[in-house]
């Protein structure tokens, strides 16, 4: 079972986007049997699958902040969701479950000074070494010709983490929220864009550089 764990310390950055797009990715593109484990008490993610087609590829999903989560042994992929202001304990258990971390993180001064505390908080409690998780960032409701966006590229290229991917700031994904589907389950040529974004996440995801070292 593939496990990924989206994450950021950090409220409204689009975890539960990335979460739910990701998930409907492997559902639609590779058929896969995929569970999201959704942490945080608002339930982005579970209200995605509540308003999901019913003739749509399957996802199920799992209110993993009101306890104990099952996962179905069968599970080819699993998405974890987690809460803003995650710490301690419940950081490093979600960490030592995962084997990819993606942290999704917004242009702006502030959630590049709360990202990078952020991340050293999962170095010091999460106790990650490369051997154990691999840390990918994607740069999220990007408008890329603006100044905070050169100055959030410069800060994620210095860090030791893969600088995965960068998402435009769109519209299309309130629209597929809305309908419980994502970027992938579009007409291609009203998401073309946002398509060609979304293969360096998939293409990052599937290569040996996001998974830890045997």
């Amino acid at each position: 079972m593939r496990s990924i764990l989206i994450m950021n310390g950090k409220g409204g950055c689009g975890k539960s986007t990335l979460c739910t797009n990701l998930a409907s990715y492997y559902a639609y593109e590779e058929e896969a049997k995929v569970v999201i484990e959704d942490y945080d008490p608002q339930g982005s993610s579970m209200d995605w699958l509540t308003v999901r087609p019913e003739d749509y590829t399957e996802i199920k999903g799992v209110k993993a902040w009101q306890g104990t989560s099952r996962v179905p042994r069968n599970t080819d992929y699993l998405i974890m969701d987690a809460p803003a202001g995650i710490h301690g304990k419940e950081l490093q258990k979600l960490v030592h479950r995962a084997q990819t971390i993606i942290i999704p993180v917004l242009p702006s001064p502030m959630d590049i000074r709360a990202v990078a505390k952020f991340i050293q908080n999962i170095l010091l409690v999460g106790k990650v070494t490369k051997k154990q998780v691999r840390i990918g960032v994607v740069a999220n409701r990007v408008k890329e010709y603006t100044l905070i966006y050169q100055q959030l590229e410069k800060f994620l290229k210095r860090l030791d983490f893969a600088f995965v991917a960068k998402l435009r700031d769109t519209q299309n994904y309130v629209r597929t929220a809305e309908r419980g589907i994502g970027i992938h389950e579009m007409p291609p040529s009203s998401v073309y864009d946002d398509l060609e974004q979304w293969q360096a996440i998939t293409k990052w995801l599937k290569s040996k550089r996001s998974m830890p070292e045997k």
